[in-house]
């Protein structure tokens, strides 16, 4: 049920307890100066929360190897395991408001989407991964009758986990779910601007049965926490979601140090190709600007790039910048707003340089391409759309991760394709069009972890998110996240 206006706004008057570190199981404060949390809401002081140092983070990881090795959840039964993560799940359930409202608060999501996307989506991914437990099954191999061959699937030991701020319980529990399920023990990396969901959902672990030091939570800068945490000795496992940048610097981490499996989710230009022949082109162009301007663009799968046929393009633009302009821009914690907060003054400046860069380039803005609601101090900015974009420019080529939609034109099929792939990523794509051929070409032809057919997102916890090229590696969601989480064990058996 849709919560009503008025509870939403009792909870955001709510002071915000200051956060702390979770290490061993004990609340503590970091040996470093607080961090100011900043609402991107109004641009004012919200709280502070803890701040890791180098000291701090060795001690979350040498607590998280102890509770591994006491064997208090990495050999508790499956089935004990299985409840622990559905209780909570439930409790994420009855505290969701909570948790949403507070997620809000800190980076900017609208509430409509938040409650969905983040304790909805992180409820039903703990339980998806709680049933898995006592599923994942080993493997007898064909081998001489005098030889008995098994494979076993073991916990890796200490996982490091470092999660972004858009969507951090969506995303936070796409890492910890499955880690968990299999037995391992974690440290956990929220980013700076968005750290207190997941210090709650920290809390509520505890609460649901999490054995103490099973579960350790560090904020405070990349910098210190997440170096500290990627060359760490003992650290078997370091999972992240971010930019391409801190990507290869926790590679090079990993090299200079126990040479952890790393496995990144480095973000993404994902195309979303229009043909003149899509089922509806009305419907495409509402599902394709909420695509790209769905929290206001910091998304890693948005739709940032619109390829669009040539013959349609003048109309499908113009259907599209239409829908957009309906989007509300505004407060995230009115329940009426569609596009909220952009998470930080940084950011929003970032956004407003690639406008700026793309008019350089010979881009034309044809709708939005300024900060919004200036007057409130939060940062807004409103949808825009820049037609005109080359292949060789900056809009076409990097990530924005706001809401800015670039466009650009295609004749042929095979130039779609081309364009497709013109970039370094491969995360996301999305194609319609009424050929089915054409369409079972396109996703074979695309250079992207997910394709899209004639829609655009809502992809579940049931399918793998993974991207190609410098998109990064591995997967998150399905089954098949588990094979980040658990090493093979062979065991042959003269007989």
């Amino acid at each position: 049920m849709t919560p009503d206006q008025k509870t939403i706004d009792a909870l955001a008057a709510e002071a915000v307890t200051p956060g702390r570190l979770l290490i061993g199981g004990n609340w503590i404060e970091g040996q470093d100066a607080p961090l100011d949390v900043i609402t991107p809401i109004t641009g004012q002081h919200l709280t502070v929360i803890a701040s890791a140092s180098v000291a701090d983070t060795d001690r979350a990881v040498a607590a998280a190897r102890a509770a591994f090795e006491a064997g208090v959840w990495s050999r508790a039964a499956p089935a004990a395991r299985k409840a622990v993560l559905h209780r909570l799940a439930d409790l994420i359930d009855k505290n969701s408001l909570e948790l949403a409202v507070l997620g809000v608060r800190d980076n900017g999501t609208e509430m409509a989407m938040a409650l969905k996307a983040e304790p909805g989506s992180a409820a039903a991914t703990f339980r998806y991964y709680a049933e898995a437990i006592d599923k994942v099954m080993g493997e007898v191999a064909p081998t001489p009758q005098n030889v008995l061959a098994m494979v076993t699937r073991e916990p890796v030991g200490v996982v490091g986990a470092i999660v972004p701020w858009n969507f951090p319980l969506m995303i936070g529990a796409w890492k910890l779910a499955p880690a968990l399920a299999m037995g391992n023990s974690v440290v956990l990396k929220p980013a700076e601007t968005a750290s207190l969901a997941l210090l709650r959902l920290a809390e509520l672990a505890l609460e649901a049965g999490l054995p103490p030091g099973v579960l350790n939570v560090i904020t405070g800068p990349g910098a210190v926490t997440g170096q500290a945490l990627s060359l760490s000795m003992d650290v078997d496992v370091l999972v992240f979601t971010g930019s391409g940048a801190t990507g290869r610097r926790l590679l090079a981490a990993s090299a200079t140090s126990n040479l952890k499996r790393c496995f990144l989710e480095l973000g993404g230009k994902s195309p979303n190709i229009v043909f003149a022949d899509a089922p509806d082109l009305a419907q495409a162009a509402k599902v394709s600007a909420a695509g790209i301007f769905r929290n206001a663009g910091q998304v890693c799968v948005a739709g940032s790039r619109l390829l669009v046929e040539a013959t349609a393009h003048d109309e499908f633009v113009s259907m599209l910048a239409d829908e957009a302009r309906k989007m509300v821009v505004g407060n995230p914690l009115n329940l009426q707003t569609q596009i909220g907060a952009v998470n930080s003054l940084r950011q929003l400046e970032g956004n407003l340089r690639f406008v700026s860069d793309a008019m350089a380039e010979g881009g034309q803005i044809i709708l939005g391409g300024h900060r919004a609601h200036e007057a409130t101090g939060g940062y807004y900015m409103d949808p825009t759309v820049i037609t005109g974009v080359a292949p060789t420019h900056r809009l076409f080529r990097e990530e924005v991760f706001g809401p800015v939609l670039a466009v650009t034109p295609f004749t042929t099929e095979g130039e779609a394709l081309h364009l497709a792939n013109g970039t370094d990523y491969g995360l996301a794509a999305g194609v319609w069009t009424a050929d089915l051929s054409r369409a079972h070409r396109m996703v074979r032809g695309i250079k992207a972890g997910v394709v899209h057919v004639n829609t655009y997102g809502g992809a579940d916890v049931t399918v793998p998110l993974g991207g190609m090229r410098q998109s990064g590696n591995g997967h998150d969601k399905s089954l098949h996240a588990l094979d980040k989480y658990t090493d093979l064990k062979t065991a042959w058996i003269q007989l």
